[in-house]
């Protein structure tokens, strides 16, 4: 204590402007930089990618992809409980935690032509126990994409399951910062569509009726950022619904920046169901597009792709995040250019004001991203949080903050329980 009361005794001018004793706030002198991808926005690999390319990419990326089985973690029903083992689940929230990185979660049924859950293509990831139920008959498809067969949407225990799984998912990993984004569906890869096969809803694809009250159910149980794909404007009852329409759910695009993406369908889908300003409470974002095998390559030049740069797009859409897993591939998708398009996207905040009347501290912030955060987050000083979130803060909104500490500076940061202990949340200062 002597030692630091040695110190401040050389900086009068500092302590009167920082520590005020008439009750009058005074500015405090501030620097900082985003300098960093911030958490839950930027490009994204696939986990196995990821893993591979940690050494080169693991600072330019904060999340991580994969799909996840129903099957996988569903060991049976007892009662009108059903069973979990979510030890391979954490396994793998812990691996890619252990990089650094978030989870982008998607569950999924259908996925043509795959084998990964009992080596046969196109099996799907419906649970044991409801397979072996007497009325529950899948149907097969061989299309394009490989063996297809489909879940049986008219068993009411598929029903009842699909609902309750995500609650079951919600109350063990509503609150899990491991956890950064939930992307949902139904259809082949969850994406709302199905293909090679006549849509038939109520067989192998959910009932408008089920999907509303599935879409709704789910509204009031998850904590976690949740996303649909685009398709659901041309492949469920939302767009026409206006209470569907108000709920809080994201947008994923799965076919993102393709040639034909502006102006067609992919455009329409996103005006339609995003209504202009469904970003603002829900994350957009979704995967560059695979109609080409040099679109991934190349979304990433800074010429642009089909007359369209990454910016422009991101900006337009609001992107928080979006997968790229083979631009690193390409000429462009060096892990510099990764950092830099991470930058393009999400949030990014300023702190503008900072004074202390030598008790509280004030302050104003900013966020000059696309999109605004969609988790808590609090402006803190010396640890000690505001009241007030930064949570939808959106992009050239402004945000006065009040925290009960006074600040010289050197003790403000943005806290969040919904980041890693590794992660930072970065904002910009010159005051």
């Amino acid at each position: 204590m002597k030692t630091v009361i040695k110190i401040l005794a050389f900086l009068p001018i500092f302590l009167s402007a920082c520590t005020p004793t008439d009750g009058s706030f005074r500015p405090v002198h501030i620097k900082s930089k985003v300098d960093a991808v911030q958490p839950a926005t930027g490009l994204v690999l696939w986990s196995d990618n990821a893993e591979d390319r940690n050494a080169t990419y693991g600072k330019s990326i904060s999340l991580e992809y994969a799909y996840c089985l129903p099957c996988q973690v569903v060991t049976g029903k007892q009662g009108e409980t059903v069973q979990y083992d979510w030890s391979s689940f954490d396994a793998w929230l812990d691996e890619v935690a252990s990089r650094n990185h978030q989870a982008v979660v998607r569950f999924r049924y259908e996925y043509p032509g795959d084998d990964s859950v009992d080596g046969n293509p196109g099996t799907t990831a419906v649970p044991d126990y409801i397979k072996g139920l007497p009325d529950y008959h899948e149907t097969y498809n061989e299309n394009e994409d490989g063996e297809t067969w489909y879940a049986d949407w008219t068993n009411t225990e598929l029903q009842w399951f699909t609902k309750q799984f995500y609650a079951d998912f919600n109350a063990r990993y509503g609150q899990d910062p491991r956890i950064a984004f939930l992307e949902l569906g139904f259809g082949h890869w969850s994406e709302y569509h199905i293909f090679g096969t006549v849509l038939d809803p109520g067989v192998n694809f959910p009932s408008d009726a089920y999907q509303k009250e599935f879409l709704t159910y789910l509204d009031d149980v998850l904590d976690i950022p949740w996303l649909i794909s685009i398709d659901a404007a041309d492949s469920s009852p939302v767009v026409d619904d206006d209470q569907l329409m108000a709920l809080g759910f994201g947008l994923f695009d799965d076919s993102f920046m393709h040639a034909e993406h502006e102006g067609d369908y992919n455009e329409e889908c996103w005006d339609a169901i995003g209504a202009g300003t469904r970003w603002q409470t829900g994350p957009c974002g979704g995967e560059i597009s695979y109609y080409t095998s040099a679109d991934q390559k190349n979304f990433l030049n800074p010429a642009g792709m089909y007359g369209v740069t990454w910016k422009q797009s991101a900006a337009k859409y609001h992107i928080s995040f979006m997968i790229a897993n083979d631009a690193p591939r390409g000429t462009y998708g060096t892990a510099q250019r990764f950092k830099e398009a991470a930058r393009e996207c999400g949030y990014h905040f300023q702190l503008t004001a900072l004074s202390t009347d030598g008790a509280k501290t004030r302050a104003e912030i900013t966020n000059t991203g696309v999109a605004p955060i969609y988790r808590d987050a609090f402006l803190a000083v010396g640890g000690v949080r505001s009241d007030v979130s930064l949570k939808s803060l959106l992009p050239g909104e402004k945000r006065q903050i009040v925290v009960d500490k006074a600040t010289d500076g050197r003790d403000v940061t943005i806290e969040s329980d919904f980041i890693l202990p590794g992660q930072t949340i970065q904002f910009d200062a010159d005051l």
